[in-house]
């Protein structure tokens, strides 16, 4: 594209995605702001689909992003997302861009506020920007009262694992390894899974203090890839643990 895309643009290819029979309702609403306490509208656009258009229009400017995140059409804001992952992550993209994408993202994080919202982007947008960069704003996001921004933070560290730099993801998970949100539990368990592939005696000893306690389905998540008679002896503490409060 020779000039810069625009949302407007994003979404007359959007609607070509969306089945007929949801196409009228997704264009009345595609570049409609949310008010508080609307819900989403799922035009029903093939992910795989809006995946490749996110990349076709990884161009787009972080305002005409917004405006994407801003919609009430949350395959939109699927796209929006994408969008600024895949700017993110490419080569020519400036730092100067980066850092608007990042300020972008933490700035409406009222926008990206569900699980798979946070894992199409967190880790690209978030993470990537902060891999040489202090870090503090991931522990203000653990310590946040929406589950989405802890689970932000978690997910953000997924950049610092492949580079075999575990410390903040063992710091945010001890914020976060007796949380009450199902999706805070799965991202800590997953997340602590791959620091476990860096390094699995720290996975250990990390589960070791915290196996007794913390949600079934983190602990669950974290072992996958430990052997058997691992998997077995902690999910076995896990559940005397359990037992032994119930009694009491």
């Amino acid at each position: 594209m020779p000039d810069e895309p625009t949302a407007d643009q994003f979404v007359a290819k959007f609607l070509t995605l969306v089945p007929e029979e949801n196409r009228a309702l997704a264009e009345r609403n595609a570049l409609v702001r949310r008010d508080e306490g609307d819900e989403d509208i799922w035009a029903g656009a093939r992910m795989g689909k809006m995946f490749a258009l996110a990349k076709e229009f990884v161009d787009l400017p972080p305002a005409e992003i917004e405006r994407l995140l801003e919609s009430t059409v949350h395959d939109l804001r699927i796209g929006a997302v994408s969008v600024m992952g895949h700017q993110a992550v490419r080569k020519r993209t400036t730092d100067e861009r980066r850092r608007e994408l990042y300020e972008l993202y933490l700035r409406r994080t009222d926008r990206i506020n569900d699980w798979g919202l946070v894992d199409v982007s967190a880790h690209k947008v978030v993470g990537g920007y902060l891999v040489d960069r202090p870090r503090d704003v991931l522990y203000e996001l653990a310590r946040s009262p929406h589950f989405y921004e802890r689970r932000i933070a978690m997910f953000a560290t997924i950049p610092f694992i492949a580079r075999g730099d575990l410390d903040d993801t063992y710091r945010i998970a001890e914020i976060l390894v007796h949380d009450d949100e199902h999706f805070v539990n799965t991202v800590v368990g997953s997340t602590l899974r791959e620091a476990g592939k860096r390094d699995r005696a720290r996975l250990v000893e990390f589960l070791e203090r915290h196996a007794e306690t913390m949600p079934r389905v983190t602990l669950r998540f974290a072992i996958e890839h430990m052997d058997a008679a691992q998997r077995k002896d902690l999910m076995g503490r896990a559940k005397l643990a359990k037992q032994r409060k119930a009694a009491t």
